[in-house]
């Protein structure tokens, strides 16, 4: 996956900022987008598209507060494709992977700035960073979470799992 990175590197960024709870009235993803992280950056959308950017860079502990699953389902409809953190709250690791959305915990945050340009191989475990031309490791995901990311959640996991049960049939 290739990608340029817009940073918020604040630490216990909470799912309160992700989406406020005041805009949880309606479940579409294109609405819950439109309010994605504006209570920590109104020109969350303007910088992001400026930059052309698709991952996220965060500081420790991403995800914290309520459980509510629109905030990786708002990110993901932004045009975040990845997000990389220290840390994530359990339950937002949880809701991310169950939509697909890729989270890589990566401590060293201050190896990226908004606007670098990163090739991340999921399979080997490197992030090249293209723009200064440094790479670092990070620890893979077990084999069934990378499959769960590659078909885009555990709805299509589980789809996939149950066709392939009966087939064996």
């Amino acid at each position: 996956m290739k990608g340029k990175v817009i940073k918020y590197p604040q630490e216990n960024i909470n799912t309160d900022l992700i989406i406020p709870a005041r805009y949880l009235v309606d479940i579409n993803p294109q609405f819950l987008a439109e309010h994605c992280m504006e209570d920590l950056d109104m020109e969350f959308h303007k910088n992001k598209n400026n930059l052309q950017a698709t991952i996220l860079v965060s500081g420790s502990n991403f995800g914290c507060g309520s459980s509510r699953e629109q905030a990786p389902i708002a990110l993901k409809a932004t045009g975040i494709e990845l997000i990389i953190a220290p840390s994530f709250a359990r339950i937002f690791f949880r809701n991310a992977i169950n939509i697909g959305l890729p989270i890589l915990q990566f401590s060293d945050i201050d190896a990226f700035n908004s606007g670098d340009l990163l090739d991340i191989d999921f399979g080997k475990g490197v992030i090249e960073n293209i723009t200064t031309s440094k790479s670092y490791s990070f620890s893979k995901f077990p084999a069934f979470l990378q499959k769960i990311i590659k078909v885009h959640g555990l709805i299509n996991f589980a789809r996939e799992q149950i066709a392939n049960s009966e087939e064996g049939s």
